[in-house]
């Protein structure tokens, strides 16, 4: 039961994005779209996801004790 309560926070990100992918997707203005601006958005993500990482490893990060 621990495997699956580690998972369960995973999975809510993963919902939406793919959400948020299929929205896009039926979007008929995708097709203006260039490829440069595809690359730069997930260049963006990729920073963004980056920085939220790094954020959530300090925050869960054992506090040493005050000097």
């Amino acid at each position: 039961m621990s495997t699956r309560r580690k998972l369960f926070p995973f999975w809510i990100p993963l919902l939406f994005g793919l959400m948020g992918v299929s929205r896009i997707f039926a979007n008929p203005r995708l097709a203006a779209i260039r490829t440069v601006d595809i690359v730069q958005l997930i260049a963006i993500g990729m920073c963004f996801g980056v920085a939220l990482a790094t954020l959530v490893t300090f925050l869960r990060r054992p506090r040493q004790g005050l000097p």
